[in-house]
């Protein structure tokens, strides 16, 4: 662990001339490098020797390669290793400042001590000093702590480099020129499509050498995990990497938001910000629950936006997605991932039994800013309007392409709305080339659209499931009631019993998910391809001949 004092001894001086220095010594190795290489058989020199001397020169251009591939891949880690360490010790010179001028000391350890509280305070004013020197320290305390989580990563980013470099595991990659693995993988980074659609960012990926692509999994940059069409265990590996920056540049932020004081709109914004710090931490507990991918992390914006995969979206046959309605947000909702394992369980059973037995994996995607019950007198983002589900419609779409553009071969893909997502997902089935074999709309009140057709799912393959007393699902607000469109498979939510299993019906806007009932069953065999096997059930009630009339 790195505690407050090494990060005070630390100098970043010495590591921009180490830094310079490594670039000399690469750039001497490398025209040594290229000497061998010209020398490699001089022209008229024929027969045994010739040949061994050839081949002797051919084993030391490879260990020339390695030994300019290890020194490039230290040089570039210790190059960001001094610029992070000079932005941490510009932070930690502030904070001590801070200390200072407030009567307060930092020990070695990190802690905060009291050194020179304030005297002959008057009796009416003890109080009011007392908050405001305990506000004071809880300020030092974050700082240093997020201080300290900086400093961690960075001495842990480059001791495994360094490491690597012993070990000779720095992959110098294949190839006749003596270009490290580092610059090939910088070169590659520069052909990347800047702001790419998945389609593009498939096929940049998949054009990358096989050792540019074993760089990128086994160290990927924090801006693969928000690229639709790259690999799910790389975007997995590289959001993941992206939690602890995540987390102190928010703890940053909140220690310059309660610096001075705070007014009314810095109130609003440090709400913002400890929203996303839960938001983040409830992102942790659930990758701690184990067979998890992150393919999502965003905390810019309002909110903070997720996505959470149970089992292995790149190789998984079958895979769902599944988008929540309103007032969804990553630190209240992403727990549907619950919900999505008990589906992926029972959805993995009747592939087993009744179907190709294929792996399932489902997705939880919270991957734009819901409409909140605080935003419903905002005519953009009011859960009465569509805009939010046409925007959010986009981004889910695309996160569609991106799952079968980043395979070898593409999964029957499934995606399932509830609520005000449902319609979300009606505007991404309306998106070209989207991808999806079979959508399932739950509770809908509305796909935005009154034609089946619009929602380019091959025909018999949009279904709508509609439990009783669910009024939310006769609202019609947004294209009509699904219930009347025509090609709508209605599936069923009432009590049911397939062979000698009985399943239970579920009643309102919350159950549909509810382990053992005939909705989660009916979801369960779409999701594993099985559609066959759904109870169908139009699930028209009081409701539905209203909206009907009314339509």
């Amino acid at each position: 662990m790195v505690s407050f004092a090494d990060v005070r001894r630390w100098l970043p001086d010495t590591l921009e001339e180490v830094f310079r220095t490594l670039g000399k010594r690469r750039d001497e190795l490398t025209g040594l490098g290229e000497e061998l290489d010209g020398a490699r058989q001089p022209d008229g020199w024929n027969g045994t020797a010739a040949e061994h001397a050839a081949h002797r020169n051919g084993e030391l251009i490879k260990r020339m390669r390695v030994l300019i591939a290890e020194v490039s891949g230290v040089r570039e880690a210790v190059g960001r290793a001094a610029e992070e360490v000079e932005r941490i010790k510009l932070r930690l010179d502030a904070t001590e400042h801070k200390a200072r001028a407030n009567g307060f000391e930092i020990t070695p350890e990190g802690g905060v001590r009291d050194a020179k509280p304030p005297q002959d305070v008057p009796a009416a004013e003890v109080e009011q000093v007392k908050q405001q020197r305990l506000r004071v320290r809880d300020e030092l305390v974050a700082e240093i702590e997020s201080i300290l989580d900086d400093a961690e990563r960075t001495d842990g980013d480059l001791a495994k480099v360094l490491t690597a470099a012993e070990l000779d595991e720095i992959d110098p990659g294949a190839g006749d020129g003596l270009v490290s693995a580092a610059a090939r993988t910088t070169a590659a980074a520069a052909k990347a499509p800047k702001d790419g659609g998945p389609t593009e960012n498939a096929a940049w990926w998949k054009s990358l050498s096989d050792a540019e692509r074993a760089a990128y999994t086994n160290n990927p940059p924090a801006w693969l995990g928000s690229r639709d069409g790259i690999p799910a265990e790389v975007r997995d590996k590289a959001n993941r990497a992206r939690i602890a920056d995540e987390k102190s540049a928010l703890r940053a932020e909140k220690t310059e938001l309660q610096r001075g004081g705070v007014t009314g709109a810095e109130r609003e914004q440090l709400e913002r910000v400890d929203g996303k710090l839960k938001s983040i931490g409830a992102v942790e507990k659930i990758l701690e629950r184990g067979d998890r991918q992150l393919l999502l992390l965003d905390t810019d914006g309002e909110r903070a936006k997720a996505a959470i995969a149970v089992g292995n979206v790149d190789t998984a046959a079958h895979v769902s997605v599944y988008t929540p309605g309103f007032n969804t947000t990553v630190d209240g909702s992403l727990n549907a991932d619950k919900q999505m394992d008990q589906l992926r369980r029972q959805a993995q059973f009747e592939s087993d039994r009744h179907g190709d037995g294929g792996k399932v994996a489902t997705v939880t995607w919270v991957g734009t800013e819901f409409p909140q019950w605080s935003e419903v007198s905002d005519p953009d983002r009011s859960v009465a309007s569509s805009k939010a589900a046409e925007e959010g419609g986009k981004k889910l779409a695309e996160f569609c392409v991106g799952i079968n553009a980043s395979r070898d071969s593409t999964a029957h893909l499934t995606a399932i709305g509830h609520s005000y997502g449902s319609t979300i997902t009606g505007y991404a089935m309306q998106q070209q080339g989207h991808g999806v074999d079979d959508a399932v709309f739950s509770g809908s009140p509305g796909v935005g659209t009154n034609n089946i057709k619009d929602l380019n799912v091959p025909e018999g393959h949009a279904y709508r499931i509609e439990a009783k007393n669910d009024w939310v699902a006769d609202l019609g607000r947004f294209g009509g009631d699904p219930s009347h469109l025509d090609g709508m498979t209605g599936l069923s939510a009432r009590d049911a019993t397939v062979g000698d299993h009985k399943f239970n019906g579920v009643e309102g806007h919350g159950g549909y998910f509810t382990p053992e009932s005939t909705s989660q069953y009916n979801m369960s065999v779409v999701v594993a391809g099985l559609p066959d096997r759904a109870i169908k059930d139009d699930g028209r009630g009081f409701g539905d001949r209203i909206s009907g009339i009314i339509s």
